[in-house]
């Protein structure tokens, strides 16, 4: 096989995975006509229609498909083999992607990256910030990054944060309107601030947990948020009860602009775990991010 085969073979792949010539273009630095040209050279040259083109999008067809069945797990494989001789460098050198959410990247993967990153230039790391359970095999991630129970078994799973908690707010100007909630049942008589949820689209039932009691909570409210810093701001003006991470209102609470609740019903849980598949060989720049975050999460484990 020819070089100029290769890529086109792989320029037809990026379309087909984006559904679109515009972001395939983008993803590759290249211009619309000049891959359009690519493809229906690869097309010309095979003698077959690989993608069907309509006004809204791209789709592969039945021998686009086939095809593309066959590319994945072969370029794939060309590129772990290309990455894997970052190790024959003096210093670790690749691209890393990370699916992992803003919480996450704001408290465990920057603190690590800042520190981590000016010694190595030539690992280049891409943080897609998204709040989806995101399948990072077919996405082409390196690795996500969630909480621990989120995580399916087939991956491996790497602690890199301490546990967390929840916590129950309200500013002092709400309660003075409304007697703090005692139980998760009292809830219903509050204003709640509502998280609507990415990944399944429906409103957020809070979770609480007492002496090995699960209680799951449908809140009701006059906002809902698929932001968290946005519940805080709201559940600081006085607009009803809030429930975040402890951490993101750490400071609201030592200045007395939020008062804690149900403390007794938010004990503590599994941190952020980093996840791969167990089939897949990391490649030295991996492997070095992967030791970073470990070593990070046992210091702050020991404080």
């Amino acid at each position: 096989m020819q070089r100029a085969e290769l890529v086109d073979l792989n320029a037809f792949m990026i379309v087909a995975e984006e559904q679109s010539f515009t972001r395939a273009a983008a993803k590759l630095g290249t211009s619309q006509s000049s891959l359009s040209h690519t493809i229906r050279r690869l097309e010309t040259r095979l003698g077959l229609r690989l993608l069907m083109r309509t006004t809204r999008n791209v789709a592969p067809t039945a021998a686009g498909e086939r095809l593309l069945r066959t590319l994945r797990p072969a370029l794939d494989s060309i590129g772990a083999e290309i990455a894997s001789l970052s190790d024959l460098r003096d210093k670790p050198a690749g691209s890393i992607r990370i699916t992992t959410s803003e919480h996450a990247t704001r408290t465990v993967l920057w603190p690590v990256l800042e520190r981590l990153l000016p010694d190595y230039p030539d690992i280049h790391v891409e943080l897609n910030l998204d709040s989806h359970l995101t399948d990072i095999v077919t996405d082409r991630f390196d690795a996500g990054v969630r909480l621990g129970e989120a995580i399916a078994k087939d991956m491996v799973a790497v602690r890199i944060g301490p546990d967390l908690r929840m916590a129950v707010v309200g500013a002092p100007a709400y309660f003075e309107k409304h007697p703090a909630p005692r139980t998760p049942h009292d809830l219903a008589e509050h204003r709640c601030i509502n998280l609507r949820m990415l990944s399944a689209g429906g409103l957020y039932a809070w979770e609480l947990e007492k002496d090995g009691r699960d209680v799951r909570v449908r809140v009701e409210g006059q906002l809902a948020f698929n932001n968290t810093p946005m519940i805080v701001r709201a559940a600081t003006a006085g607009f009803g009860l809030g429930f975040v991470m402890e951490d993101q209102v750490e400071t609201q609470l030592k200045e007395g602009l939020l008062i804690r609740v149900l403390e007794d019903w938010c004990p503590s849980f599994p941190g952020y775990h980093l996840y791969y598949p167990s089939r897949r060989e990391p490649s030295a720049a991996f492997a070095l991010l992967v030791e970073a975050l470990r070593r990070s999460s046992r210091t702050i484990s020991s404080d």
